[in-house]
């Protein structure tokens, strides 16, 4: 084949990619305008709170999944926060979903149109509210973003709720290979990462972390039910602290946060 019908060839192809992202768009753009009158049904006593959490929830997972196809990165970070700010609604609305949601809306929308394409992602998730579904009382919020990289289960929620009374904002990845890439791009202020996980290895993933330039001086710790002298434990660089499932736990999370400067 020659070189001007490869070239062809590829025109079309991104022409066809192309082509779907602006569908992409429009579907969106559409499908939000419609979670947003579902919103003011259900706020103002005419639709099912809970009905529309759902509904919030499934187009967050869908948006999530087809702004990475369409390497819309920023745009796939801010759905999976949504998604994860939704997870642990309580039965009643709390009166500032309201405003959250209608935030999180127009910064979707606008990001799927290009008007927040430059918005430094570090930055954009620490202007995104805090995740509903944990009684704050007199905690303060404070500005420490910490990502887990772990799968879901009790014992992650029970690692959650002990950095959340600490006053951190708590994010949650399962999956650690898109793990690696969110770390990369949104430099949370800790990355706490199971030893143990399917696909991509958590030491692996931490060894990696702490190896490249743009991410070796965030904060790791790894957590473990593994004995503390096993051999895999001895690959990880001497500077990152390992936290033990157990009745140690506690005090190793207190002493990683007090090392690493976070309290």
């Amino acid at each position: 084949m020659s070189d001007s019908a490869n070239g062809h060839h590829g025109r079309n192809a991104q022409e066809v990619v192309e082509q779907l992202r602006l569908e992409f768009v429009d579907e969106l753009t559409e499908s939000l305008q419609n979670l947003d009158v579902e919103m003011d049904a259900v706020r103002n006593g005419r639709g099912d709170f809970r009905k529309m959490v759902t509904d919030c929830r499934r187009a967050a997972v869908q948006f999530r999944g087809q702004a990475a196809n369409y390497a819309m990165h920023r745009l796939a970070t801010v759905a999976h926060r949504l998604e994860e700010y939704l997870a642990n609604t309580p039965e009643v609305a709390p009166p500032r979903i309201w405003d959250d949601l209608a935030g999180y809306f127009d910064l979707m929308t606008r990001m799927a149109q290009g008007k927040a394409a430059d918005a430094d992602p570090a930055a954009l998730v620490r202007s995104l509210p805090a995740k509903l579904g944990f009684d704050l009382g007199d905690i303060e919020i404070r500005n420490v973003e910490v990502l887990l990289v772990m799968p879901h289960g009790a014992q992650t929620r029970f690692v959650e709720r002990e950095l959340q009374q600490c006053g951190y904002r708590v994010s949650l990845m399962a999956d650690s290979l898109r793990a690696f890439a969110m770390v990369v791009e949104t430099k949370p202020d800790l990355v706490i990462i199971s030893a143990m996980m399917p696909d991509l290895e958590g030491i692996d993933l931490a060894m990696a972390l702490s190896a490249m330039p743009s991410t070796r001086n965030i904060p790791l710790a790894v957590i473990t039910s593994l004995d503390k002298d096993d051999d895999i434990l001895k690959l990880l660089p001497k500077r990152i602290p390992v936290l033990f499932k157990g009745a140690s736990f506690a005090d190793d999370l207190f002493k990683a946060l007090d090392n690493l400067f976070l309290i």
